[in-house]
């Protein structure tokens, strides 16, 4: 078998899956509780920590909605159960409607039109036969090309910079080459490097667009009277060795590789073509995640010099720390220990294939660490307060 030859679950959309997931989707925080007891029944289920969907206006509570609904979509979920209280902003019946647009079996309970504990107890039959239905489904052979591969950094120290991030960005161009997708984020984390990353845009539309999303973010900040250092670098950053902001982005812009920009994506966005993407969103790791999971993602790939031990409720994380000491104290959180080369003993080629190898398997259904441990964060962007 060629070392890049992938199964995976195929969906009646033809999108495949690395994962087989039946997850539980609250549409508002006042139906997460109902969602979690019927997944109570079944370890095998995913249930989605929404915590927002009412009291929100305008593009802040379309955007939840388009979260929820492309999550629901990535090719990693085999079926889903939407659990609404009936009430909420969101509009419930609207996710159910685009969700069966890609032929996967979507059902609904709607909390006041049941009674909550007759909503628990139909969601649990529905969800029993959905789970009968992913338990069906069988790998097939298919192309890594039809992979989408989120790239993450968070905790970053002095090591991420010069080994973990252009390890990963050896993986991202080889992906690339093979003609895979790859989405990078954290617009905050672009800030004193932007105008290098914008000369590799494919044309002066995307270029454009870069420099939009990150001069929009820096004046965010200065409009409500905060510098944004403190925020960016994080304390941890700063004692990591990271000095400013800058600095920071720099290293950051390594994990993307050395590939062509094609295109800038909102939040939660999913790219209608192959190569390289950039999305928009915050620093923040979890909500950077889930942004590029909702966005098609199948599979993070994810740099870390402190260490962090988060993960998702439906794509694998790959760790990467280029700090051998880190590894050593969170050995059970990190998958690939990438500090040999600052030891001297590897080269960042010989990491980075180490890395592939990895990814590979963990596509064909090998376990990362942070699945084994059963993280599964999940944090959506908010634009605005609540009303």
């Amino acid at each position: 078998m060629k070392s890049f030859e992938l199964k995976a679950y195929v969906r009646p959309n033809g999108k495949v899956g690395v994962r087989n997931h039946v997850i539980v989707l609250p549409t508002v925080v006042c139906s997460l509780f109902t969602a979690r007891k019927i997944v109570n029944m079944f370890p095998q289920a995913v249930c989605i920590e929404n915590q927002h969907g009412c009291c929100q206006i305008g593009p802040d509570l379309e955007l939840t909605t388009k979260v929820l609904i492309n999550t629901a979509k990535n090719p990693n979920v085999a079926a889903v159960l939407v659990v609404a209280l009936g009430c909420e902003s969101v509009p419930y019946n609207r996710v159910v409607k685009e969700i069966e647009k890609t032929g996967k079996p979507v059902d609904l309970v709607v909390i006041r039109e049941e009674g909550e504990i007759k909503a628990i107890e139909k969601g649990t039959r529905i969800l029993r036969n959905l789970i009968e239905y992913a338990n069906s489904l069988k790998r097939e052979k298919r192309d890594i090309s039809e992979l989408t591969v989120g790239i993450e950094c968070g905790g970053s120290d002095w090591t991420s910079a010069i080994v973990a991030n252009p390890v990963v960005g050896y993986v991202a161009d080889k992906l690339i080459d093979l003609g895979a997708t790859v989405i990078f984020s954290e617009t905050t984390e672009l800030i004193g490097a932007e105008h290098i990353l914008a000369k590799r845009a494919v044309n002066t539309e995307v270029a454009e667009k870069l420099l939009k999303v990150v001069r929009e973010v820096e004046e965010k900040a200065k409009n409500i009277g905060v510098d944004i250092r403190g925020g960016q670098p994080t304390r941890g950053n700063i004692e990591g060795g990271i000095t400013t902001i800058e600095e920071k982005s720099l290293g950051a812009i390594y994990k993307a590789g050395t590939k062509p920009l094609k295109g800038v994506l909102d939040y939660a966005e999913i790219p209608r073509g192959k190569g390289l993407y950039f999305m928009h969103t915050p620093g923040q790791d979890i909500e950077s995640v889930t942004g590029m999971v909702a966005g098609g993602a199948q599979l993070i790939l994810f740099t870390t010099g402190l260490g962090t031990p988060t993960g998702n409720p439906i794509a694998p994380v790959i760790k990467v720390t280029g700090n051998p000491w880190t590894y050593e104290k969170m050995r059970e959180n990190i998958d690939i220990n990438a500090g040999s080369i600052i030891l001297g003993e590897k080269t960042i080629n010989e990491v980075g294939e180490e890395v592939f190898k990895k990814l590979v398997r963990v596509t064909n259904g090998e376990f990362t660490k942070s699945e084994i441990l059963g993280h599964r964060e999940f944090g959506i962007y908010k634009l605005y307060s609540t009303f």
